[in-house]
């Protein structure tokens, strides 16, 4: 199983994510995803600046690691002709090491663009319609659409990048498993769930990538670790249903006000106990997982989870 860092743009400065980038590189970390916000979880993380200026930044203080945005929405504040355009590009910046994530979106995000909020299957249906339209400009020429949710005008990717970008569709259940797999290479998920593995293993995917992502908690002080994911990361533990129908930072620290320390602490690995943390990656390879991206809780913690990173729990995790 390859071991990626999530570059959080929740919690983390623009500037101090372009640096963290390049030391996780550094640490040995095989791959790098960056999240597409325009708002954090929570007031308490205080951040959410442009993924895409940083991704550009990123592919210049890096030279190894891929790349992948986990996840962009292609359907709201963003066209998917442009979100072809900017994937392109930022496959040509970084030398063939990108992949774009795409999602059908949280309503946090998108609501800023004012076009409301639809049931879940309209933005499905949405996705898999920007994914054609993204595909058939990965493929080169112009590109003319009316669809029932995009128009596109003589659209043509002029910078194309001689590796195409793949595409890794996240994933939540049966349905969307059904519709994305035959438009995208590889599954992204946030639960390592082996009936969803299996699904889109049969579901025509072009790739075989299975990728997820799992939060963590690294401080040498296991209480202070707990205090800050409570702080920083209750929100986690609402599932895709609710976190995908909230609108603002507001509304998710009224869903979260009855969690408590102790039940985030059930859910996420707290501490500096490296045996937890293979122990509960263990669980996505058990799961069919070919790719598992760590996110460290805290957006002031990076460096010491990054050295720590380094000499204790990725080569650890390589032993297992």
């Amino acid at each position: 199983m390859r071991i990626g860092y999530t570059l959080m743009t929740e919690q983390a400065s623009p500037p101090d994510l372009v640096r963290h980038a390049g030391i996780a590189e550094e640490a040995g970390f095989d791959f790098e995803v960056m999240s597409d916000h325009y708002f954090p979880w929570l007031d308490e993380q205080g951040h959410s600046g442009y993924a895409w200026s940083m991704l550009g930044a990123v592919t210049q203080v890096t030279s190894r690691v891929e790349l992948m945005t986990y996840v962009t929405c292609p359907t709201f504040r963003y066209h998917p002709a442009v979100v072809a355009q900017k994937a392109a590009t930022v496959q040509l910046l970084s030398g063939g090491r990108f992949t774009l994530g795409v999602g059908s979106g949280e309503n946090l995000n998108e609501h800023v663009v004012g076009r409301g909020w639809p049931s879940v299957d309209v933005r499905h249906e949405m996705l898999v319609e920007a994914l054609e339209i993204i595909n058939d400009l990965f493929d080169g020429g112009y590109v003319t659409r009316e669809g029932k949710h995009f128009r596109v005008d003589s659209a043509k990717l002029w910078d194309l990048p001689e590796t195409r970008v793949p595409i890794a569709a996240a994933v939540s259940g049966p349905q969307s498993v059904r519709q994305l797999a035959p438009l995208a290479d590889h599954m992204v998920t946030t639960a390592p769930d082996n009936d969803l593995v299996s699904r889109w293993s049969t579901a025509g995917g072009r790739g075989n990538r299975k990728i997820g992502q799992m939060p963590i908690c690294f401080d040498t002080d296991r209480d202070a670790a707990v205090e800050r994911a409570h702080e920083q990361f209750r929100w986690f533990g609402g599932g895709w249903k609710v976190n995908s129908e909230l609108p603002g930072t507001a509304g998710f620290a009224g869903a979260s006000q009855f969690v408590r320390p102790d039940d985030v602490a059930e859910a996420i690995v707290c501490g500096d106990d490296v045996g937890a943390v293979v122990d509960t990656v263990a669980e996505w390879r058990r799961a069919g997982f070919t790719d598992l991206a760590l996110i460290q809780v805290g957006g002031g913690h990076q460096e010491q989870f990054l050295e720590w990173a380094a000499g204790d729990l990725l080569p650890a995790l390589r032993d297992a």
